[in-house]
């Protein structure tokens, strides 16, 4: 059986980066949620489930210091590292399975633009939230999309869950309030349209 690490970097070796359906030449979604946010550039930011997104790049370029990428593929973050080159040193990069791993900091802002809907057992989302939990403070802001309702059903030939913003606030619990929600339609790279769920929550 194929693990979840073997499944994600077998995408990474064989697909282009501009290719794979979640492709965005610039996030924009995430980046007008900072600047709504109007945060300063010295907060901590970890973009879980990163990959190879260009969000850190953007980040760097707008002044921000403290900046983290975590994804379970080591073939994604080396696509980012190519990419920035120099300035890879600059970010603190971690392979890891978010539903395993634990957090030795807590940070700021927590990004997350695509891991939380493959989560589709009750355990996985359990112990995402443990790590989230454990990642963040009180007054920490979580920035999460995941495939609205009429998004697709699979992604990456993996099943995914759906939700809508008051799903997620009850999947995030009475830790998180949510502040701020909006639909977001992805356009990818092969032209076809996928719904989007943006919610933004401040830890209490």
């Amino acid at each position: 059986m194929v693990t979840k690490r073997e499944h994600w970097d077998e995408v990474y070796r064989t697909k282009a980066n501009d290719c794979v359906s979640w492709y965005q030449p610039t996030p924009e979604p995430s980046l007008r949620a900072l600047e709504d946010l109007q945060l300063p550039a010295t907060v901590a930011l970890i973009d879980v489930g990163g990959g190879a997104s260009s969000l850190v790049d953007c980040l760097i370029e707008r002044g921000w210091a403290d900046l983290t990428v975590l994804d379970i593929a080591a073939p994604a973050l080396d696509v980012a590292k190519g990419r920035l080159q120099g300035d890879a040193t600059r970010v603190a990069w971690i392979v890891a399975d978010v539903t395993e791993w634990r957090p030795g900091r807590r940070y700021d802002v927590w990004h997350d633009r695509a891991v939380f809907h493959f989560l589709t057992e009750p355990q996985q989302r359990l112990a995402y939230r443990h790590a989230l939990e454990t990642g963040t403070a009180p007054g920490s802001v979580v920035i999460i999309a995941t495939f609205a309702p009429d998004g697709p059903e699979r992604c990456s030939g993996l099943p995914v869950q759906r939700y809508d913003a008051a799903a997620l606030a009850v999947e995030f619990g009475s830790a998180f309030a949510l502040e701020r929600d909006w639909r977001e339609e992805h356009t990818t790279p092969g032209r076809g349209r996928q719904s989007f769920q943006w919610c933004v929550f401040r830890r209490r």
